[in-house]
């Protein structure tokens, strides 16, 4: 499918975060990759997609490769791709619920990475919105958060890992995660014949709730108060820029021992009701 009605974004090195509206929204979306010296011609594994179905409804993506090289990249490839051709498929079969269509687009993902040659998966988090209000989707440990314009979290998916199931269980705190030496450990993915699909209950947005979308790049490298703190208030390209540039930093210039450092893809969209209609 190609039509103004969905921007993908694969293999992408963005220098800055672009910004668009759609359905009364404001967006803002990022994606780079990571490369060094050992690997100057590493591509970028994560990709995202914003999806437009009609006067209201959106559809937001963000997915993460895995299985090295270029197998990374095509399974996110694959897996975004596949899921918005076939929620596209059924909005012009004139199919009326979206929660299937995107179901459905999941499991065709997951029939198509699992095609693909060598060890290639995909963790991959979609967010719908319907006017103002919200559901979540995900597979793996690529993020949705919400939060409101005070910082108090709304929503925020749970990592299928070993770690993010015991720090959702209490029985490890979110400083000791990401310090784990087990965090890299990711138990469900598109790409899987066991894949599971974690969905979300309806939430109603407030006007001034920012809906963030987010590969581990982002998660591994900066405290969800920390991303809270740079997001939740501001003009959101300006809060969206200022996020980047601090998780960037701390991917090659720790603060300290006590800090996270990861250096990896980064791939965010961040999300707003428009200004005119708050």
């Amino acid at each position: 499918m190609n039509d103004d009605r969905l921007i993908l974004g694969v293999e992408q090195d963005m220098e800055t975060c672009a910004t668009t509206a759609r359905c009364q929204h404001e967006i803002v979306h990022y994606s780079h990759g990571w490369r060094d010296e050992s690997c100057p011609e590493r591509v970028n594994e994560d990709g995202y997609f914003l999806l437009e179905i009609g006067p209201q409804q959106l559809v937001l993506a963000v997915a993460d490769g895995l299985g090295g090289h270029d197998n990374g990249a095509l399974a996110s490839r694959t897996a975004l791709q596949t899921l918005a051709d076939t929620i596209q498929q059924s909005v012009d079969r004139g199919d009326a619920d979206l929660r299937d269509a995107i179901l459905s687009g999941f499991d065709a993902a997951n029939r198509a990475v699992l095609d693909l040659r060598g060890n290639s998966a995909a963790t991959m988090a979609v967010a719908e919105i319907d006017s103002l209000t919200l559901r979540s989707y995900h597979a793996g440990d690529s993020t949705i958060l919400v939060t409101s314009q005070r910082g108090k979290v709304k929503l925020k998916t749970v990592d299928h890992s070993p770690v993010g199931y015991s720090v959702e269980a209490g029985l490890i705190d979110e400083f000791e995660a990401m310090h784990h030496e087990e965090r890299h450990i990711v138990s469900n993915m598109v790409g899987y014949d066991g894949m599971h699909i974690d969905v979300g209950p309806p939430l109603k947005l407030a006007a001034r709730d920012t809906v963030l979308l987010a590969t581990d790049g982002l998660f591994d490298n900066l405290h969800v108060n920390e991303i809270i703190a740079l997001i939740r208030k501001g003009k959101l390209p300006k809060s969206s820029a200022q996020l980047i540039e601090a998780c960037r930093k701390r991917m090659v210039e720790p603060e300290d021992d006590a800090m996270p450092s990861k250096p990896d893809d980064l791939t965010m969209i961040a999300v707003r009701q428009s200004t005119s209609t708050s």
